[in-house]
């Protein structure tokens, strides 16, 4: 399919910068995938719009502060002359660090992913400093797309320090800094597991009070963790989508939930997906065990989603999606297209534009069954 198929025009008025006051006062989509027809409701409406038998899967992924400011210390550079001014100025240059993706831990040592601006100017072997020096990262080596592969070190707990250090990674969309009240809102109530560095947003719009509702109403929950990446974010650069190199984000998916899924599967009762983090930890297990030949629709434990879903995947585990409204020319665009069709999808994404829905990660959602 061309790339261009999955193409909208969106103003950037319709763009949320900020979160509602209150999590679940979001306006909500309903959108049937056999008929492609929709409904405006409000997503507090969401537990007597259920039939009340389902089970809904959540990602509890924590989004950490991702987004570091250090200096040089100057191991490594190569200040571009002798002039000590010039060299003051080249060491002491803030160097801009986003956290993409953990590739594991050493003993007092983390191994990162990492996006890195002025990204041309620092170069393999350098070292950058965080804070007072608590952190320091050692660029390892360079990467496809401007990525670079970072060492750090650091005296104390690592999460601990880049949670005082740190700031909440808003995606690029929102053109505005981190404020404190981010720290919360960019977060979903069941955030306790992983690194993620962005949040699984469909999950946003949940409270406690919901939760309630919605446990009063029938509906049984488990949870996974998908550690969402800066991937999310990335557009299709192909002209045909089935061309397109998808990122690859780490998920785990506890025995409980496996039982659960089974057992719902089993006896035709619906899973609902919380978001396209969800989906694709549950579809990429699924697709795995089902390559193995295991006994069970899913595999428990620790994974890593490959999976690209398009036009054509065969949905093996979800029933329905709870999603925000997604980029153009995204795989989270695809992906959505593929579940309910690509005509429908972009017909309700123009009725949500002239209807005023706000779009993105703190924007309005979309229940699609």
């Amino acid at each position: 399919m061309r790339l261009a198929d999955f193409s909208y025009e969106l103003p950037e008025d319709k763009i949320a910068q900020r979160p509602l006051a209150e999590r679940d006062a979001s306006r909500m989509m309903l959108l049937s995938r056999d008929s492609g027809h929709w409904d405006d409701c409000q997503f507090r409406e969401l537990p007597e719009l259920l039939r009340g038998d389902e089970l809904m899967v959540v990602n509890n992924a924590r989004v950490i502060p991702a987004r570091l400011f250090g200096r040089r210390s100057g191991v490594g550079s190569e200040p571009p002359g002798k002039d000590k001014r010039v060299q003051h100025e080249f060491l002491s240059t803030t160097i801009e660090v986003l956290l993409t993706r953990n590739l594991g831990q050493q003993v007092g040592q983390e191994v990162w992913e990492a996006l890195v601006r002025p990204g041309k100017k620092v170069r393999v072997g350098e070292h950058i400093i965080f804070g007072e020096g608590e952190v320091e990262a050692e660029v390892v080596s360079r990467g496809e797309l401007g990525l670079r592969r970072l060492r750090f070190s650091c005296k104390g707990d690592f999460q601990e320090i880049i949670k005082r250090l740190g700031h909440i990674p808003l995606p690029p969309y929102i053109r505005r800094a981190d404020e404190p009240d981010d720290s919360s809102r960019y977060q979903t109530i069941f955030a306790r597991s992983g690194s993620a560095v962005a949040a699984p947003t469909a999950g946003l719009h949940f409270t406690p009070q919901m939760m309630e509702r919605l446990g009063k109403r029938g509906v049984e929950f488990c949870e996974l963790t998908l550690e969402v990446g800066l991937g999310t974010f990335q557009p299709i650069h192909e002209s045909e989508i089935e061309r397109h190199e998808i990122h690859t984000e780490n998920y785990e998916i506890p025995d409980d939930s496996v039982e659960k899924i089974q057992r719902a599967r089993v006896s035709g009762r619906p899973v609902l997906a919380v978001g396209t983090t969800v989906v694709r930890a549950l579809e990429d297990s699924a697709q795995a065990a089902a390559v193995a030949g295991d006994k069970k629709m899913l595999r428990s434990g620790r994974g890593e989603a490959g999976i690209y879903i398009y036009s054509g995947h065969t949905f093996r585990i979800v029933d329905q999606m709870l999603t925000n409204f997604h980029l153009p020319q995204s795989s989270l665009l695809v992906m959505v297209a593929a579940f309910a069709g690509r005509e429908r999808i972009l017909s309700a994404y123009a009725h949500a534009i002239e209807a005023g829905y706000r779009f993105y990660s703190y924007g309005d959602c979309m229940l699609i069954r």
